[in-house]
């Protein structure tokens, strides 16, 4: 494995649900601490994935390797039995696994039928040459570069729970088959005979897909949006009415129609939920980062209840981070005593030793260096924000990590950069 330049080990929350279970295993912060700067400097060699178990061979610093390994239970029978059958039900679970993603939706439907797809607290066991019972430098090197793994290919994960990717592929492609033939043979002369007007359920309408005419053509897709009408000039615009406004309303609107429309035609559509509406207060934001001149831009900073400079902040957030981001520059908030507990090991973690340790001081979710010039804030998503003082007030200096030090040592360095 090659080793890991900065940013964080997971950037999909599959991979950093991962990187949390081993966080809330391990029992020693310093090994887990350490284990990360292993997989920094690249001492994991290659890795093998089977079911149940995980292997590398991880070099110290003194060259002596070690074999380790990492353990998940693989599941049942059964366990497997419903999950290809939930699978089998909605195709659009193994369209986004055969897309490298895991969609949320997937986790959740799993966990109603009883199977935990990810793993939790104590599901990680460790085993290593090194001689340690619990978790050491090696097994949690060996953790931190399977999450990119993860991040990459998501069926890895279902392989350590007991089945491969083409064994998966090939039992719910028969379950599906076996769904599409049952009604038919199960129906009866007297079934055809009287008309029915009831609903068929969505996993016997797709498994009968290849019996089914087909569906019209879809019609081409929109390359570029429409362009907006030019309002200016001719008829006065009535009271309080800004054509400039309205046009660069018009074009934002087409290009989002474009982008929807886009997305549904193409191949394989998102199965996940959309996300939340936007707030006013957040539209404002996103429709400034699109550079609408200074009049629209003035107009969103007072309609927002923002002044100017104050709108440019959250323009800057809303690019590193978006929804998440712009929240946690303009809201405070204090962690549940828990995960401020979490927050503040993986704090004490990120640093190996006490003399390049920052003195910080902690205010509710954010954490400022002792000279006033960066900050951390932790966010409800678990992810470390860098922030930078400049002209006494607070700057976004960076996208979020999963790494404390990391997201510190960006905003020192904007800081220092300023």
């Amino acid at each position: 494995m090659p080793p890991a330049r900065g940013g964080g080990f997971a950037r999909t929350w599959w991979g950093q649900a991962w990187l949390k279970a081993l966080e809330d295993t391990a029992l020693d912060g310093q090994q887990v601490k350490l284990g990360r700067r292993h997989a920094r400097a690249g001492a994991v060699g290659a890795v093998s994935v089977r079911p149940g178990r995980i292997t590398a061979v991880v070099q110290d610093r003194d060259h002596t390797r070690h074999r380790s390994d990492v353990l998940l239970q693989q599941f049942s029978a059964a366990e497997w039995d419903r999950l290809l059958d939930l699978v089998a039900d909605r195709a659009g679970h193994i369209a986004a696994l055969l897309d490298h993603d895991m969609p949320p939706v997937l986790v959740e439907d799993a966990a109603a039928c009883g199977i935990e797809l990810l793993p939790g607290i104590g599901d990680l066991d460790s085993a290593c040459s090194c001689g340690a019972w619990d978790h050491c430098a090696h097994t949690a090197a060996l953790c931190y570069q399977v999450a990119r793994l993860l991040d990459q290919d998501p069926f890895l994960l279902l392989l350590l729970r007991g089945r491969g990717e083409r064994e998966l592929l090939e039992e719910v492609q028969n379950r599906s088959a076996a769904r599409a033939e049952a009604p038919e043979a199960a129906e009866t002369p007297s079934d055809r005979a009287v008309p029915s007007h009831r609903g068929v359920p969505a996993a016997e309408a797709y498994a009968a897909r290849d019996i089914l005419p087909p569906l019209p053509a879809p019609p081409p897709a929109v390359e570029t949006p429409g362009t907006a009408p030019v309002l200016g000039g001719g008829t006065p615009p009535a009271p309080g009415v800004d054509p400039a406004a309205l046009e660069f309303l018009i074009a934002d609107t087409a290009a989002r129609a474009q982008r929807l429309l886009a997305e549904a035609l193409s191949p394989w559509h998102p199965d996940t939920p959309p996300p939340p509406a936007l707030t006013p207060g957040q539209d404002a934001v996103r429709l400034a980062a699109a550079g609408p001149g200074a009049a629209v831009s003035a107009r969103l900073a007072a309609g927002s209840g923002r002044e100017g400079r104050g709108l440019a902040l959250a323009v800057r957030a809303w690019e590193l981070g978006g929804p998440a981001g712009l929240a946690v520059l303009e809201e405070e908030w204090t962690p549940q005593p828990e995960a401020l507990a979490r927050a503040a090991d993986r704090l004490a973690a990120a640093w190996t030793d006490d003399e390049n340790r920052p003195r910080l001081r902690a205010a509710g979710s954010r954490w400022t260096v002792a000279d006033g010039t960066a900050q951390l804030r932790y966010g409800p998503d678990g992810r470390w924000w860098p922030y930078r003082k400049d002209g006494g007030r607070w700057i976004p200096a960076g996208p979020a990590s999963d790494d404390p030090a990391g997201a510190l040592a960006e905003a020192a360095e904007a800081a220092a950069q300023r």
